[in-house]
């Protein structure tokens, strides 16, 4: 990223390690092979150690940092880890990636094609490069955004694999909202980022109050940063960041509007709402700060306002997917899993996120999930009586086969339907500081159900309206699952499920699932999700040049 045709360059914390040549640490393996040309390059041998904190790139001048592929090499392994530190520290535990084994793989040269993916099948990330309008190189692994847009699709993945399941469209839109919505909340977490786009409306140390409006905020920093940020790289992004900023506020494009019915324009009101809740609550956090001799507020406290209302919402959106159901997740659940997390970690709101978060999905059609409280928006907390006494609080805490006896001897105060296979696929014990030192300990249960019936079956035996384009004979795959939420005494705060096809709102659910399925064509071309994202982005930047 470059401001007036300078470099943006901060200093980023990652965590202490020693590396090996790549570099190579005990989560990301940097292996900088370019396909196209058939070039393996130099890896990077970075000194590590406790007397080592020293950047051999410091002080090194615009051109070096952009044609030493060393340098890239050290920038797309700082990202990856900076980004996976975030999400450790706002979960409360290691994070795994969604691929096999402990380290990601890293190319930050891997092909001459203006593109950037994930791929689960591959274990890595791999980063293209390719010549912009003034026919300058441009690597995407120079990209802040990129980086950390690829890395949260890995973290994710490793979250919640139902995720890469073929659903309705919210799912996949999500995946891509959300990992627009971290790389830029990550962005706006640098105080140098957000310091330098406030550097043109500021007279000395001072900046106007008039400046300092959801407005003006939008239109300066947020838009000088679509600008910095999509110029080069439309190819690779799309133009969703500047047409999140330009998205004002409308009900219909949830559920009404065509348009959004494209996963990658639906992901955008994702993008579209967290900025804006980022911009109320930003100047919520100013409208505190005093004002200096009648003339303006301080630059440095502004700024310092701004990356910790980023970084304070970035951990909340991080911690929701604690709170989301493991299939068919929608927005509207999303929402409530946000401010769930936040109520049981902050109870007392001081700055007003969660409303400026109702408000602001809200705007676009977007309301708490049906299943929440009325009240809040929030998730209901369990009422219901469960057995405890045949299972053991400490295997709980980590065993899976401990805990799928818990979900046997109470499948019918959790509403699980029998008709489906039951998997335990996750036991996550976490720790989550609030900002007032307050610690909360939890236990995250995952748990899938599937279930393969005939188009007939689902027609007659359960109510399913199967298109009638599909034959009676053929198979399809169902499924359900939802989130136990355990605290620290390992009693159920919370169930979060979508269930099979116990109920009607169940088996409404599922209609709409193989409807959209069948109308895109998945029953068709039966696609494997291995390889979805390198499509997806391709899809993405085709998409946006069509228009």
């Amino acid at each position: 990223m470059s401001i007036d045709g300078q470099i943006l360059t901060a200093f980023v914390p990652v965590p202490a390690e020693a590396l090996t040549q790549g570099p190579t640490g005990y989560r990301v393996r940097v292996v900088d092979y370019d396909a196209t040309t058939n070039t393996l390059y130099q890896d990077l041998d970075l000194p590590s150690g406790p007397e080592y904190n020293a950047d051999p790139y410091e002080t090194a001048p615009d051109e070096v940092l952009l044609a030493d592929p060393r340098f890239h090499a050290q920038n797309a392994y700082a990202i990856v880890m900076r980004t996976l530190a975030r999400f450790e520290f706002a979960l409360g535990r290691r994070v795994p990636w969604g691929c096999e084994g402990h380290q990601l793989h890293v190319s930050p040269h891997a092909f001459a094609e203006p593109n950037a993916f994930y791929s689960r099948e591959d274990r890595g990330l791999f980063f293209g490069y390719f010549r912009g309008a003034n026919s300058e190189l441009v690597f995407t692994s120079l990209s802040h955004d990129v980086v950390a847009h690829e890395t949260s699709h890995a973290i994710l993945d490793g979250l919640r694999r139902g995720y890469f399941e073929p659903s309705l469209p919210d799912q996949t839109a999500f995946h891509e909202g959300f990992a627009d919505v971290v790389a830029l909340l990550s962005i706006f977490g640098l105080s140098e980022v957000v310091g330098t786009l406030l550097s043109g409306e500021s007279h000395g140390s001072l900046i106007d109050e008039s400046l300092l409006t959801v407005e003006s905020l939008r239109k300066s920093t947020i838009t000088g940063l679509a600008t910095q940020m999509g110029s080069a790289l439309s190819g690779v992004r799309g133009h969703a960041l500047r047409r999140s900023v330009a998205l004002k506020p409308n009900i219909d494009y949830y559920s009404r509007d065509p348009r959004f019915r494209e996963e990658h324009a639906r992901g955008e009101l994702i993008v579209a709402a967290m900025l804006n809740a980022f911009l109320e609550i930003w100047t919520r956090r100013l409208s505190r700060v005093g004002t200096l001799d009648g003339v303006g507020k301080d630059r440095s406290l502004v700024v310092e306002e701004g990356a910790r209302a980023a970084n304070h919402l970035l951990t909340m959106a991080i911690r929701a997917i604690d709170y989301c159901p493991p299939i068919d997740l929608s927005f509207h659940d999303y929402l409530s899993a946000l401010l769930t997390i936040d109520r049981e970690v902050v109870p007392d709101d001081h700055f007003g996120y969660r409303s400026a978060l109702v408000g602001s999905f809200n705007a676009y059609g977007i309301t708490p999930s049906a299943s929440a409280d009325t009240d809040d928006g929030s998730w209901l907390r369990c009422d219901k009586d469960f057995v405890y006494s045949r299972t053991h609080f400490d295997s709980m805490l980590r065993d899976r086969e401990e805990v799928f006896r818990f979900i046997w001897e109470n499948r019918d105060a959790l509403g699980i339907d029998t008709n489906g296979n039951v998997e335990v696929q996750s036991v996550r014990p976490s720790m989550r500081i609030a900002p007032d030192g307050f610690i909360l300990r939890e236990t995250i249960v995952e748990y899938v159900q599937r279930l393969r019936l005939t188009a007939g079956e689902l027609r007659d035996d359960f109510d399913v309206k199967v298109p009638s384009a599909i034959p009676d004979w053929g198979r399809l795959k169902i499924l359900g699952g939802g989130v136990i939420v355990f605290d620290e005494y390992g009693q159920v705060k919370f169930n979060i499920a979508h269930g099979l096809l116990a109920t009607p709102g169940d088996r409404a659910r599922q209609t709409a699932r193989i409807k959209h399925l069948f109308e895109t064509g998945y029953y068709d071309e039966q696609q494997q999700p291995a390889s979805r994202f390198a499509l997806l982005h391709m899809m993405r930047a085709e998409h946006e040049e069509g228009k």
